[in-house]
């Protein structure tokens, strides 16, 4: 029987189920007071199973064993896929799992940062409603304006649908390759990072981190947007660079941003972010409902079962590893 160590907590009928299949080392989480435990365990595993943690060089020496990690998110950047290919490690993530709850989470950001929800909430509440609202506090419309999607993954694609189908939004895309099924269903356009940026009245970000999307926002393509163009980033924080966001922001380069992710998390309490009227801020919660967490945790346990179990999962990342591990 194989031995796997879940790093982060997960509903309980769940980890039954993997006990009934594994032998299971079960951490909420690492820490300072389990982390001499946690090393221990590697010595002898076989999968991993968690998200967040940077599955780093260090700890794969630690696991000689080590056959497939398995996240339950769909984001992967605390994977080195080319070390855990090199090593013969399957990787996989979760793909449907979250996509439509992430995608109304990324919605919601942008119709509170257009009609200013957040602003003017704390605004009644601090007793400011004295008399008719000023044009001073008038947000922007959403039907009828063009949105850009950078990134037209499921996600992405979902984002567009909202956009294109309920506040009949023109949809600009950047993809590798078009998708022509989005195009015919939703009249989305294909174009370039610069055509987007310049073009668009809302930009979302829905696309993984990588070296390529490293701080694909910076300074420069800021100052491309327009000056009521408003910056959504349901992606990673580090595609967008917090402090020429902050400057932008402040100097009225662009008229707001929507914001679920940050460059460091959680968000300080010194970050300027949190002192800017005309940014809406929430705290990593794309895919945080009860009902799409357990189905993410429950894709990752199906992805780590089939990889040991030796079938192709449905959700790998490395491909290619298949070859080495034959």
């Amino acid at each position: 029987m194989y031995n796997i160590i879940v790093y982060r907590k997960i509903p309980v009928f769940l980890l039954k189920r993997l006990k009934r299949e594994f032998n299971v080392t079960y951490f909420e989480e690492i820490t300072k007071d389990n982390q001499k435990e946690f090393d221990e365990q590697l010595k002898k595993v076989h999968g991993l199973l968690g998200t967040g943690m940077k599955i780093t060089k260090e700890i794969l020496d630690k696991a000689p064993n080590l056959r497939a990690v398995s996240n339950f998110s769909a984001g992967y950047d605390n994977f080195n896929l080319d070390e855990l290919t090199k090593r013969g490690i399957i990787a996989t993530n979760i793909s449907d799992a979250l996509t439509d709850t992430t995608a109304d989470l990324i919605f919601g950001l942008l119709l509170s940062t257009a009609r200013r929800i957040t602003e003017l909430d704390r605004n009644v509440r601090k007793e400011k409603w004295e008399e008719e609202i000023s044009k001073e506090y008038f947000g922007m419309d959403v039907h009828h304006k063009t949105i850009g999607i950078i990134g037209m993954g499921r996600i992405g694609r979902a984002v567009a649908k909202r956009a294109a189908l309920g506040f009949d939004m023109k949809v600009l895309y950047t993809k590798r390759k078009p998708d022509l099924e989005a195009e015919k269903e939703l009249g989305a356009i294909h174009c370039n990072l610069n055509k987007l940026i310049s073009s668009a009245d809302y930009i979302c970000l829905t696309i993984p981190l990588t070296k390529e999307t490293h701080y694909l926002i910076n300074e420069e393509e800021l100052n491309k947007m327009k000056s009521t163009a408003v910056l959504i980033n349901g992606g990673r924080g580090q595609l967008v660079c917090e402090k020429a966001l902050i400057k932008a922001l402040k100097k009225g380069t662009i008229r707001a941003a929507g914001l679920d992710v940050f460059e460091k998390e959680p968000l300080s309490k010194e970050s300027a972010l949190l002192t800017i009227e005309n940014v809406v801020i929430t705290p990593h919660i794309g895919s945080a409902t009860e009902e799409t967490r357990n189905r993410m945790v429950a894709q990752g346990v199906d992805n780590l079962l089939q990889a040991l179990n030796g079938e192709v999962p449905k959700n790998l990342l490395n491909p290619s590893v298949l070859i080495s591990v034959k």
